[in-house]
């Protein structure tokens, strides 16, 4: 599994992470054995958050002793980013997770409470030893402007953003942005909502040709594109670990100019978005 520094942290973190959206208790015991053997084959960036109904509670159970292996990422909700209640919601969130301390905690989208608010919050919990980064999710170009104004340089630790084959309006701005003010970006959904490209369709058969020649699959190979730019990571969502298994070869693939040249080609950047998209 190939690593990266996370933004301006100087932590190495596997570009291929674990997302946990839509993982619960309901889940039974495959989410759990899912997440156990991601960690066995170098995915320990796991991202979740609050909102995630209670995938906070399944992660604890699956890290078990093995937290100091973990990169440990959670998101506060807007209603929730007020100074005080940025604290709170990290307490509870470190209660569920059964840890003492998160490698990086993000607001989850901008809302009410004012950014000033939120980062003072985040800067407490550093100070506290609660959290040992802090960064943001959904932000487009103007709101990293001003949470730049409001922290400072070297503070933002990433960017968390949809992106995948068929949405990759972020290079326009959002990735050019990150990589100038040392952020790190972190697809969140790179498989498309569920809507991987189809075997049949054209850009599927570009996959498949690219993943035919380097002995990989078609996902493994959208990782691999995904996450060729030296500020990008990606956290694909699995409840099977037959899944988590695939999603962690894409770690170890760099793809030739020529193959992401041809990958760039079917899945064409288009227009520059007017808002960001974000699920």
């Amino acid at each position: 599994m190939r690593l990266r520094f996370f933004g301006s942290t100087g932590v190495a973190v596997p570009v291929v992470g674990q997302g946990t959206w839509r993982i619960s208790t309901r889940s039974g015991r495959s989410a759990v054995a899912a997440l156990g053997r991601g960690l066995d084959r170098g995915m320990t960036h796991i991202d979740t958050a609050e909102m995630y109904d209670d995938a906070e509670v399944v992660i604890a159970e699956a890290i078990g002793a093995r937290r100091d292996e973990v990169f440990l990422v959670s998101k506060v909700l807007p209603d929730h980013a007020s100074t005080a209640g940025v604290v709170g919601a990290c307490e509870h969130s470190l209660s569920r997770l059964k840890t003492d301390r998160l490698d990086c905690y993000l607001l989850h989208w901008r809302g009410r409470h004012p950014l000033e608010d939120t980062i003072a919050g985040f800067e407490r919990l550093v100070q506290d030893g609660k959290i040992v980064s802090w960064g943001v999710s959904n932000f487009d170009v103007r709101d990293l402007d001003e949470a730049l104004a409001i922290a400072g340089p070297g503070r933002i630790a990433c960017n968390q953003v949809l992106y995948h084959l068929e949405e990759r309006s972020i290079e326009h701005g959002v990735i050019p942005w990150c990589e100038a003010n040392a952020v790190a970006v972190v697809a969140y959904t790179p498989f498309g909502p569920d809507r991987f490209p189809a075997p049949s369709s054209p850009g599927g058969r570009a996959l498949a040709k690219v993943a035919t020649r380097i002995g990989a699959t078609p996902r493994q190979v959208a990782l691999a594109f995904l996450t060729r730019e030296s500020s990008m990571f990606a956290i694909p969502k699995s409840a099977s670990s037959v899944h988590t298994a695939e999603n962690a070869g894409a770690g170890d693939i760099v793809l030739s100019d020529d193959d992401a040249q041809r990958i760039d080609a079917a899945f064409p950047v288009g227009a520059r978005r007017s808002s960001l998209a974000m699920l």
